[in-house]
Protein backbone atom coordinates (compact mmCIF):
# COMPACT_ATOMS: atom_id res chain seq x y z
CA UNK A 1 0.00 0.00 0.00
CA UNK A 2 1.25 3.44 -0.50
CA UNK A 3 -0.65 7.07 -1.24
CA UNK A 4 -0.59 6.49 -4.73
CA UNK A 5 -2.29 3.34 -4.05
CA UNK A 6 -5.39 2.49 -6.30
CA UNK A 7 -4.41 4.31 -9.02
CA UNK A 8 -4.01 1.38 -11.08
CA UNK A 9 -8.44 1.56 -11.96
CA UNK A 10 -7.20 4.44 -13.87
CA UNK A 11 -4.47 2.81 -16.28
CA UNK A 12 -2.10 4.54 -14.46
CA UNK A 13 0.63 2.59 -12.83
CA UNK A 14 4.33 2.91 -10.90
CA UNK A 15 3.70 6.45 -9.26
CA UNK A 16 6.52 7.43 -7.22
CA UNK A 17 6.00 9.64 -4.40
CA UNK A 18 9.43 9.35 -3.76
CA UNK A 19 10.23 11.41 -6.95
CA UNK A 20 7.40 14.01 -5.98
CA UNK A 21 10.49 17.30 -5.87
CA UNK A 22 13.13 15.74 -7.95
CA UNK A 23 14.38 18.43 -10.11
CA UNK A 24 13.66 17.44 -13.97
CA UNK A 25 15.04 18.59 -17.15
CA UNK A 26 12.35 21.33 -18.54
CA UNK A 27 11.01 20.19 -22.26
CA UNK A 28 11.85 22.48 -25.17
CA UNK A 29 -3.60 20.90 14.96
CA UNK A 30 -1.08 17.01 15.62
CA UNK A 31 -3.52 14.88 14.08
CA UNK A 32 -6.73 16.09 15.15
CA UNK A 33 -9.14 13.61 17.39
CA UNK A 34 -11.16 11.50 15.02
CA UNK A 35 -14.71 11.95 16.12
CA UNK A 36 -18.16 10.69 14.03
CA UNK A 37 -19.37 13.38 11.33
CA UNK A 38 -22.94 14.56 12.23
CA UNK A 39 -25.42 13.94 9.77
CA UNK A 40 -26.28 16.96 7.83
CA UNK A 41 -29.65 18.38 7.55
CA UNK A 42 -30.20 18.15 3.63
CA UNK A 43 -28.46 15.25 1.38
CA UNK A 44 -25.17 16.55 0.13
CA UNK A 45 -26.40 16.51 -3.11
CA UNK A 46 -28.43 19.69 -2.48
CA UNK A 47 -25.19 21.84 -1.83
CA UNK A 48 -23.84 20.64 -5.10
CA UNK A 49 -24.63 21.71 -8.91
CA UNK A 50 -23.22 20.36 -12.01
CA UNK A 51 -20.07 23.14 -13.22
CA UNK A 52 -19.35 22.83 -17.02
CA UNK A 53 -16.17 23.03 -18.12
CA UNK A 54 -14.06 22.89 -21.51
CA UNK A 55 -10.87 20.10 -21.14
CA UNK A 56 -7.88 22.16 -21.94
CA UNK A 57 -6.34 18.99 -22.80
CA UNK A 58 -8.50 17.04 -24.94
CA UNK A 59 -11.45 19.76 -25.76
CA UNK A 60 -14.16 17.60 -24.29
CA UNK A 61 -16.99 19.28 -22.83
CA UNK A 62 -17.35 17.88 -19.16
CA UNK A 63 -18.82 19.04 -16.03
CA UNK A 64 -17.69 18.55 -12.21
CA UNK A 65 -19.78 17.94 -8.68
CA UNK A 66 -19.11 22.01 -7.62
CA UNK A 67 -20.42 23.79 -4.00
CA UNK A 68 -23.09 25.89 -3.92
CA UNK A 69 -20.90 28.25 -2.03
CA UNK A 70 -24.01 30.48 -0.37
CA UNK A 71 -25.26 27.22 0.94
CA UNK A 72 -22.47 26.35 2.90
CA UNK A 73 -21.20 28.10 6.16
CA UNK A 74 -17.66 28.07 7.39
CA UNK A 75 -17.65 27.09 11.30
CA UNK A 76 -13.66 26.80 11.83
CA UNK A 77 -10.77 25.39 10.92
CA UNK A 78 -8.08 23.18 12.29
CA UNK A 79 -4.96 23.72 13.42
CA UNK A 80 -3.10 23.18 9.38
CA UNK A 81 -6.02 25.70 7.88
CA UNK A 82 -8.07 23.02 7.02
CA UNK A 83 -11.69 24.53 6.61
CA UNK A 84 -14.68 22.74 8.36
CA UNK A 85 -18.09 23.24 7.45
CA UNK A 86 -21.92 23.28 9.29
CA UNK A 87 -23.08 21.13 5.89
CA UNK A 88 -20.73 18.80 4.17
CA UNK A 89 -16.88 18.53 3.70
CA UNK A 90 -16.36 21.08 0.45
CA UNK A 91 -12.99 20.07 0.02
CA UNK A 92 -13.86 16.88 -1.73
CA UNK A 93 -14.95 19.05 -4.72
CA UNK A 94 -12.30 21.06 -5.52
CA UNK A 95 -10.51 19.09 -8.24
CA UNK A 96 -12.08 19.12 -11.63
CA UNK A 97 -11.43 15.87 -13.44
CA UNK A 98 -11.69 14.95 -16.99
CA UNK A 99 -12.84 11.27 -17.73
CA UNK A 100 -11.77 11.33 -20.59
CA UNK A 101 -8.19 11.87 -21.16
CA UNK A 102 -7.50 12.03 -17.16
CA UNK A 103 -6.68 15.43 -17.26
CA UNK A 104 -7.20 17.14 -12.98
CA UNK A 105 -6.73 19.97 -11.49
CA UNK A 106 -7.55 22.30 -8.97
CA UNK A 107 -10.82 24.14 -10.73
CA UNK A 108 -8.92 27.35 -9.96
CA UNK A 109 -6.38 26.37 -12.23
CA UNK A 110 -7.86 23.60 -14.60
CA UNK A 111 -8.19 25.56 -17.37
CA UNK A 112 -4.26 26.40 -17.79
CA UNK A 113 -2.29 24.29 -19.28
CA UNK A 114 0.69 24.84 -21.39
CA UNK A 115 0.66 23.29 -25.40
CA UNK A 116 3.89 21.50 -23.72
CA UNK A 117 2.23 20.13 -20.57
CA UNK A 118 -0.59 19.18 -22.59
CA UNK A 119 1.58 16.47 -24.66
CA UNK A 120 3.19 15.67 -21.39
CA UNK A 121 -0.36 14.47 -19.77
CA UNK A 122 -1.26 12.87 -23.77
CA UNK A 123 1.77 10.82 -23.40
CA UNK A 124 2.13 9.88 -19.85
CA UNK A 125 -1.67 9.85 -18.95
CA UNK A 126 -4.18 9.92 -21.75
CA UNK A 127 -2.74 7.07 -23.48
CA UNK A 128 -3.94 4.22 -20.88
CA UNK A 129 -6.18 6.06 -18.69
CA UNK A 130 -9.16 3.91 -17.98
CA UNK A 131 -12.15 5.58 -15.86
CA UNK A 132 -15.54 4.62 -15.24
CA UNK A 133 -17.76 7.63 -14.83
CA UNK A 134 -20.07 6.63 -11.48
CA UNK A 135 -22.24 8.77 -12.34
CA UNK A 136 -23.08 9.90 -8.79
CA UNK A 137 -25.31 12.21 -7.15
CA UNK A 138 -22.08 13.44 -5.20
CA UNK A 139 -18.82 12.27 -4.51
CA UNK A 140 -17.77 9.62 -1.94
CA UNK A 141 -14.36 10.08 0.60
CA UNK A 142 -12.79 7.65 -1.93
CA UNK A 143 -13.58 8.94 -5.44
CA UNK A 144 -12.51 12.70 -3.93
CA UNK A 145 -9.43 10.98 -2.58
CA UNK A 146 -9.19 9.38 -6.09
CA UNK A 147 -9.35 12.88 -7.88
CA UNK A 148 -6.82 14.32 -5.51
CA UNK A 149 -4.52 11.01 -6.29
CA UNK A 150 -5.13 12.17 -10.50
CA UNK A 151 -4.37 15.83 -10.03
CA UNK A 152 -1.15 15.25 -8.58
CA UNK A 153 -0.33 12.79 -10.60
CA UNK A 154 -0.75 15.47 -12.87
CA UNK A 155 1.11 17.85 -11.44
CA UNK A 156 4.45 15.42 -11.06
CA UNK A 157 4.00 14.77 -14.93
CA UNK A 158 3.93 18.12 -16.25
CA UNK A 159 6.83 19.15 -13.42
CA UNK A 160 4.39 21.87 -11.87
CA UNK A 161 6.07 24.38 -9.23
CA UNK A 162 6.54 22.60 -5.88
CA UNK A 163 4.18 25.03 -4.27
CA UNK A 164 1.09 23.22 -6.57
CA UNK A 165 2.08 19.82 -5.55
CA UNK A 166 2.28 20.79 -1.95
CA UNK A 167 -0.83 22.18 -1.89
CA UNK A 168 -2.74 19.57 -3.96
CA UNK A 169 -0.61 17.19 -1.24
CA UNK A 170 -2.30 19.22 1.74
CA UNK A 171 -5.78 19.26 0.46
CA UNK A 172 -5.42 15.37 -0.01
CA UNK A 173 -4.43 15.09 3.71
CA UNK A 174 -7.55 17.30 4.47
CA UNK A 175 -9.62 14.67 2.27
CA UNK A 176 -8.67 11.85 4.05
CA UNK A 177 -8.35 13.15 7.43
CA UNK A 178 -12.46 14.42 6.56
CA UNK A 179 -12.69 10.35 5.23
CA UNK A 180 -11.37 8.92 8.88
CA UNK A 181 -13.69 11.66 10.58
CA UNK A 182 -16.64 9.49 8.40
CA UNK A 183 -15.61 6.06 9.29
CA UNK A 184 -18.05 4.14 11.11
CA UNK A 185 -16.85 3.34 14.55
CA UNK A 186 -18.93 -0.26 15.20
CA UNK A 187 -17.78 -0.93 11.59
CA UNK A 188 -15.60 -4.57 12.15
CA UNK A 189 -13.06 -3.01 10.04
CA UNK A 190 -13.26 0.67 11.77
CA UNK A 191 -9.36 -0.28 13.55
CA UNK A 192 -8.02 -0.78 10.06
CA UNK A 193 -9.43 1.83 8.66
CA UNK A 194 -8.71 4.81 10.97
CA UNK A 195 -5.14 3.21 10.86
CA UNK A 196 -4.70 3.27 7.45
CA UNK A 197 -6.09 6.80 6.48
CA UNK A 198 -3.49 7.92 9.25
CA UNK A 199 -0.75 6.21 7.81
CA UNK A 200 -2.01 7.88 4.26
CA UNK A 201 -2.91 11.32 5.98
CA UNK A 202 0.81 11.44 7.12
CA UNK A 203 2.50 10.51 4.37
CA UNK A 204 0.38 13.60 2.02
CA UNK A 205 1.31 15.92 5.14
CA UNK A 206 4.85 15.37 4.96
CA UNK A 207 4.88 15.42 1.20
CA UNK A 208 3.08 18.86 1.74
CA UNK A 209 5.95 20.28 4.15
CA UNK A 210 8.43 19.52 2.05
CA UNK A 211 6.87 20.98 -1.26
CA UNK A 212 6.24 23.83 1.20
CA UNK A 213 10.01 24.14 2.27
CA UNK A 214 11.44 23.96 -0.97
CA UNK A 215 8.91 26.42 -2.19
CA UNK A 216 9.71 29.06 0.38
CA UNK A 217 13.15 29.10 -0.65
CA UNK A 218 13.10 29.16 -4.72
CA UNK A 219 9.71 30.86 -5.27
CA UNK A 220 8.43 34.06 -4.84
CA UNK A 221 5.41 35.18 -2.67
CA UNK A 222 2.36 34.66 -2.29
CA UNK A 223 3.15 31.01 -2.41
CA UNK A 224 -0.61 29.11 -3.35
CA UNK A 225 -2.43 32.52 -2.61
CA UNK A 226 -0.27 32.87 0.67
CA UNK A 227 2.30 35.62 2.28
CA UNK A 228 5.38 34.54 3.72
CA UNK A 229 4.12 34.43 7.50
CA UNK A 230 1.00 32.35 6.79
CA UNK A 231 3.07 29.91 4.51
CA UNK A 232 5.42 30.27 7.45
CA UNK A 233 2.38 29.28 10.47
CA UNK A 234 1.33 26.44 7.82
CA UNK A 235 4.59 25.03 7.60
CA UNK A 236 4.90 25.06 11.11
CA UNK A 237 1.52 23.37 11.94
CA UNK A 238 2.61 20.55 9.36
CA UNK A 239 5.77 20.52 11.79
CA UNK A 240 3.55 20.58 14.88
CA UNK A 241 1.75 17.32 13.20
CA UNK A 242 4.64 15.31 12.11
CA UNK A 243 6.33 15.51 15.62
CA UNK A 244 8.90 17.91 14.09
CA UNK A 245 8.62 21.10 17.32
CA UNK A 246 11.81 22.26 17.11
CA UNK A 247 11.53 23.62 13.27
CA UNK A 248 8.19 24.80 14.37
CA UNK A 249 9.40 26.46 17.37
CA UNK A 250 12.00 28.94 15.03
CA UNK A 251 9.42 29.32 12.49
CA UNK A 252 6.41 30.63 15.21
CA UNK A 253 9.00 32.81 16.58
CA UNK A 254 9.97 34.88 13.80
CA UNK A 255 5.98 35.18 12.87
CA UNK A 256 5.23 36.46 16.03
CA UNK A 257 7.25 39.24 16.18
CA UNK A 258 6.88 40.07 12.38
CA UNK A 259 5.95 43.47 11.33
CA UNK A 260 4.35 42.39 8.57
CA UNK A 261 2.19 39.44 9.66
CA UNK A 262 -1.40 39.69 10.02
CA UNK A 263 -3.12 39.79 14.08
CA UNK A 264 -4.94 36.76 12.73
CA UNK A 265 -1.89 34.95 11.97
CA UNK A 266 0.32 35.91 15.05
CA UNK A 267 -2.73 34.78 17.19
CA UNK A 268 -2.64 31.57 15.86
CA UNK A 269 0.68 31.69 15.65
CA UNK A 270 0.86 32.00 19.79
CA UNK A 271 -1.64 29.16 20.08
CA UNK A 272 0.14 27.07 18.16
CA UNK A 273 3.46 28.03 20.38
CA UNK A 274 1.93 27.13 23.29
CA UNK A 275 1.45 23.64 21.83
CA UNK A 276 5.00 23.32 20.57
CA UNK A 277 6.10 24.57 24.09
CA UNK A 278 4.24 21.70 26.12
CA UNK A 279 5.21 18.91 23.52
CA UNK A 280 9.50 20.26 23.58
CA UNK A 281 8.87 20.04 27.63
CA UNK A 282 7.35 16.63 27.18
CA UNK A 283 10.26 15.45 25.09
CA UNK A 284 12.37 17.63 27.82
CA UNK A 285 14.05 19.31 25.31
CA UNK A 286 12.92 23.26 26.63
Amino acid sequence: MGLFSGMEKFGIKNVDAKKMYEKQEKPVEKQQEVVKKTVPEEPEENFLFAKKYDCPVCNTSITSLTVKSSKVRMIGSDMDLRPKYQQMDATKYDIVMCPKCGYANTAKNFPMVMPAHKKMIIDNISKTFNYKDPQSTFYSYDEAIMRYKLALTNAMVKNSKDSEKAYICLKLAWVIRGKAESLDPSSASYKDDLEECKVDEQGALQLAKDGFINARASEDFPIAGMDEPTVDYLISALCVELDDPKTAAKLLSNIIVSKTASSRVKDRARDLMAKVKKMLEEAGEE
